[in-house]
Order: structure tokens, then C-alpha cells, then sequence
């Protein structure tokens, strides 16, 4: 009897323990797509801009790429072991190569970083090669890494 009570018990803290990490990975999951539409929201604008298709405001392009700046640093601590599986267009690559793809996240933040420096400006002549080389890391990223 007391080997069926211990088994028993050791069987539901197992699966509660199971259930905690189901959670913990659909949260990651749930935090790195959050902060991934974020970085999306500020840079949207910012393209706009680039292009011309919005009316160019050099403050609120400067604050904006403060803020991508700021979010460069958040999405990566959300790519946590075994958050591969799951609704993610994250790819395998990832936890095969996480050096790499740390990688770009340092590129990322270096980049960003150099972007709300060249905003301050106020020059899109300045800004747009800064601009540039944001667009090719996030690309870089998506074209090795994302489904």
C-alpha cells in the first residue's frame, strides 16, 4: 500500500511538474511573439517613413528607434529549451546553432543601438544606412531561422 500511495504521488508531481513546463513553454513562446509585434509596431512607421509613404517626423522616428533599441534586447530570453514545438515559426536552426542565432541578436542590439544615434540627426541621408543594416539583420534572422 505505501509503494501505491508513493507512486501515485510521484506520478502527480510528475505530471504537475509536466504541466508547469507545457506552460512555461507555451508562455515563452507567447512572450517572444508579444515582443516580436512590438518591435514590429515601432519599426512599421519608421519603414513608412523611409519610404516616404508616411510623412517624415524626426522626433517620432527618434523615439521610435529608441524603443526598437530598447525591445532588441527582449525576444531572445523567450527561445527557451524544448519552445521549439508548438504554434511557432521558429525553426529547429535555432537550439542547433543558438551561438549564431545569439549572434544576431547582439548584431540586433549594435544595430538598433546605431539607428536611434543616426536619428538624432534628424537627416533621413544619416539615418538611412543605419535604417538599412536593421532591415538586413532582421532579414538575416527570418531567412535562417524562421519558417
Amino acid at each position: 500500500m505505501k509503494k501505491l500511495v508513493i507512486a501515485t504521488l510521484g506520478g502527480a508531481l510528475l505530471a504537475g511538474s509536466l504541466n508547469v513546463y507545457a506552460d512555461d513553454v507555451e508562455d515563452a513562446i507567447e512572450y517572444r511573439q508579444g515582443v516580436f509585434q512590438a518591435i514590429k509596431w515601432y519599426f512599421g512607421p519608421m519603414a513608412g517613413m523611409a519610404k516616404g509613404d508616411i510623412e517624415y517626423d524626426a522626433a517620432e522616428f527618434t523615439r521610435r528607434a529608441e524603443m526598437l533599441n530598447q525591445l532588441s534586447y527582449m525576444p531572445e530570453e523567450g527561445f527557451i529549451a524544448g519552445s521549439d514545438k508548438g504554434d511557432t515559426d521558429a525553426l529547429p536552426a535555432i537550439w542547433e546553432d543558438m551561438d549564431q542565432f545569439s549572434a544576431g541578436f547582439d548584431k540586433l542590439q549594435e544595430n538598433t543601438a546605431a539607428l536611434a544615434e543616426a536619428s538624432k540627426s534628424g537627416d533621413m541621408a544619416t539615418i538611412m544606412p543605419a535604417f538599412a543594416e536593421v532591415g538586413k539583420t532582421c532579414k538575416g534572422c527570418h531567412d535562417n531561422f524562421r519558417d
